[in-house]
């Protein structure tokens, strides 16, 4: 492992972190959004994460082999899913997205996102964020007492 890997690491993880408080932002804030430029409704965003590694440099002697992913490089975005899900239905014939006929005339579907558990995925990746943060100023604290002690 070289100087500087911990912080490339919490680097890796405070950029994902950053674009799913994007991601969640924007699913907040098109919550109520029945008509979007695709058409449609607003369909709920994730985002998928994938782990950076090498073949391992170092096995830990206590976690078997086929569970031992060995030593990472940090972390990266897979991509960005839609969820397909269904969403909420409210019934307002007066609304201009209303749907017309069929099982669900008069109601209108919202999107199929949660202000609630977006709130506590907001707080998780803000925290997440905070948590590399403070990766990144130790690393930094250790490397001003190294230079100090070689003095």
């Amino acid at each position: 492992m070289g100087l500087f890997t911990s912080i490339n690491i919490a680097a890796s993880g405070m950029s994902v972190e950053r674009l799913r408080t994007e991601v969640i932002s924007d699913n907040i804030a098109n919550a109520t959004t029945t008509r979007t430029q695709d058409g449609g409704k607003f369909k709920r965003s994730t985002v998928i994460l994938q782990s950076i590694s090498d073949k391992p440099q170092w096995k830990n002697p206590y976690v078997p082999e086929s569970v031992d992913g060995g030593v990472g490089k940090g972390v990266r975005v897979l991509r960005i899913n839609k969820d397909e899900s269904e969403g909420r239905f409210v019934y307002d014939p007066t609304h201009p997205d209303a749907i017309l006929s069929g099982e669900h005339a008069g109601y209108v579907e919202y999107p199929n996102v949660n202000v609630v558990n977006e709130m506590v995925d907001l707080i998780s990746a803000s925290r997440a964020y905070e948590a590399n943060s403070t990766v990144i100023q130790g690393a930094k604290e250790m490397f001003q007492k190294a230079l100090e002690i070689g003095r």
